[in-house]
C-alpha cells in the first residue's frame, strides 16, 4: 500500500498549522516547508478548507489556518478525504474493472477488511497526537524565531 502525494502533503500542512497556531500561513512558505511546489500545496490546502479542515483568508495579507482544534483532526478522515476517491485495486472500482475474477474472488473482501483495519488505526490518531511534544517536529515547522524551550503544550 502506497498513500498518494496529496495525503502526505496534507498531514504535512496541517502539522504545519497545529505547528503554528496563531498564524495565518502563506500557501509558499508552507510549500517550502513541506519541499512541494506551492501549486501542489495550494490544491491540497483548497480540498482541506473546501472539507472545513483549514480556513483561508484571501487579499494580500491572506492565508490559511486550522479552522478545528488539532485534537479534533482525524488523521483517518484526512487520508480518507485523499484516498477514497482511488480505488486500491481495479476490481474497487465498477466502471473500469475488468478483471475477470472479480465476482467469484475472494481477495478483494480480505483487502476491504484491511483497508477497514488500516483506516480504523488511523481514526485513533489525532493531529494533536502527531505534534505535541514532538520537539524535532516543532524545530523544522514552526515559523517563529525560535523553537521554545518546552515543546510539549
Amino acid at each position: 500500500m502506497r498513500l498518494t502525494i496529496r495525503t502526505n502533503l496534507a498531514a504535512r500542512i496541517l502539522m504545519t498549522c497545529a505547528e503554528n497556531p496563531d498564524r495565518v500561513l502563506k500557501t509558499a512558505e508552507v510549500a517550502e516547508l513541506c519541499n512541494c511546489s506551492t501549486n501542489h500545496a495550494a490544491h491540497v490546502v483548497q480540498r482541506l478548507q473546501a472539507d472545513g479542515y483549514v480556513s483561508t483568508v484571501r487579499g494580500r495579507s491572506g492565508g490559511f489556518s486550522l479552522a478545528l482544534a488539532a485534537d479534533k483532526v482525524s488523521i483517518g478522515a484526512v487520508f480518507r478525504l485523499f484516498e477514497a476517491d482511488i480505488p486500491f485495486a481495479e476490481c474497487f472500482d465498477e466502471v473500469t474493472n475488468t478483471c475477470p475474477l472479480s465476482k467469484t474472488c475472494r481477495l478483494k473482501r480480505y483487502i476491504e477488511r484491511a483497508l477497514d483495519a488500516f483506516y480504523h488505526e488511523l481514526d485513533m490518531v489525532t493531529l494533536r497526537d502527531l505534534v505535541q511534544g514532538n520537539c524535532g517536529l516543532s524545530a523544522l515547522l514552526t515559523l517563529r524565531p525560535e523553537v521554545p524551550n518546552s515543546c510539549s503544550r
